[in-house]
């Protein structure tokens, strides 16, 4: 299954982890990149120097190709660019927003840009700008999230660029794989799955949240305020939703949400944290080591893709 994203990162499986704050860190960064896929380090919420000391920290436990997610509103995303460049880290995704104004200087160091999109347009806009590959996101991802599902946004924007594309959203298991790969994907990046896995960072109450959870238990709240973000439902995001309802502001919205997630990854706050994961954690009934899930996803969208060519021959 060689492709065009195996070939640019030197990577064995077309598989990238999602880069989730507070959980994409340098354990589960360093396992999906010894199994052979490429593990993202989220740069959100971390300093200048706390990324330095991360990407350190990744390089100690593996000698893999790996990237960084840089989260573009955050304040901090200025400095974190030169440290990616002074470190030379190989590649980076972008994410909640444009990274034009990066673009030049995270190139002049060597680094892949893959920004992470939504929509068509954007797309085509980051085409433009020079990067290297794109992330088509649909809105059944965890986190933040656009508008348009998986199914229908992969084949429009494969249609729209030239560059190779990697789809997001909802993918789980080999048959997500091979089924973005039939709509034109040359890879798959990969989130809740591999937050529900022995090496993500993540307490135990948020990994049995995910596991508990159905094809419902999932709502979008921000949308009001320009900020659509994918969580499990529990008391927060009602709680958020009812204020968005009632006409809240920007500011009583984010003083409601404010320290969310850091509740949810370190303290396994089922009920205050802000439980970001997509609509696939239905589909998630077991933690398991990363090796096993990359390498099942694998195996299962070779044996897929040979089995339903048949069908049609």
């Amino acid at each position: 299954m060689a492709n065009r994203i195996c070939e640019l990162l030197g990577i064995s499986y077309p598989i990238l982890l999602g880069g989730m704050a507070h959980v994409s860190r340098p354990p589960l960064v360093a396992a999906v990149s010894r199994t052979g896929g490429l593990g993202v380090l989220a740069s959100g919420g971390l300093s200048a120097e706390q990324l330095e000391l991360s990407i350190a920290e990744v390089r100690r436990l593996t000698n893999k190709p790996f990237g960084v997610n840089l989260m573009l509103m955050d304040q901090c995303v200025p400095e974190q660019v030169e440290v990616i460049v002074r470190t030379q880290v190989p590649i980076v995704t972008t994410g909640a927003g444009s990274p034009a104004r990066y673009m030049d200087r995270l190139k002049s160091g060597g680094t892949l840009v893959f920004p992470v999109v939504p929509a068509v347009s954007l797309a085509m806009r980051m085409e433009k700008l020079g990067a290297d590959a794109l992330v088509a996101e649909g809105t059944e991802a965890g986190g933040h999230v656009g508008t348009v599902t998986t199914m229908a946004l992969i084949p429009q924007v494969v249609d729209a660029v030239s560059l190779p594309v990697v789809a997001a959203g909802g993918i789980a298991d080999g048959r997500g794989m091979a089924a973005a790969l039939v709509l034109g994907a040359e890879g798959v990046q990969v989130g809740t799955r591999l937050l529900a896995s022995e090496e993500a960072p993540v307490h135990e109450g948020f990994k049995q949240a995910v596991l508990q959870a159905k094809d419902r238990d999932t709502l979008v709240t921000g949308q009001s305020v320009g900020r659509p973000v994918r969580c499990l439902v529990n008391r927060l995001t009602k709680d958020l939703a009812r204020c968005e309802a009632q006409g809240g502001s920007a500011d009583q919205f984010e003083s409601l949400a404010a320290g969310g997630l850091r509740r949810a990854v370190y303290d396994g706050d089922r009920e205050q944290g802000s439980l970001m994961a997509g609509q696939i954690a239905g589909l998630i009934r077991e933690i398991l080591p990363v090796h096993t899930i990359l390498e099942q996803m694998m195996a299962d969208a070779k044996r897929i893709l040979a089995q339903r060519g048949e069908l049609l021959s």
